[in-house]
């Protein structure tokens, strides 16, 4: 696999991660009572989290299955 594409799916696995950890830092400060935080921003970003995580996982689930379908051909 070329750098590029190493390097561009590595900065998409830590922008999900950065994504998840806001919505467990907007969930906790919920939790806790803190001021200017509401549900509806904790859900959204729940749901942002789990968007990003679930087209990260088919983006590699694609890549797999090309990876394969090409080691397959015949040479």
């Amino acid at each position: 696999v070329p750098e590029f594409e190493q390097a561009a799916f590595a900065l998409a696995v830590n922008k999900v991660s950065d994504t998840q950890k806001a919505a467990n830092q907007l969930a906790t400060a919920f939790e806790m009572g803190q001021g200017g935080v509401d549900l509806a921003d904790v859900m959204i970003a729940s749901q942002k989290a789990s968007v990003s995580m679930q087209a990260l996982t088919q983006v590699r689930n694609k890549v797999v299955q090309a990876y394969q379908d090409i080691m397959q051909m015949p040479v």
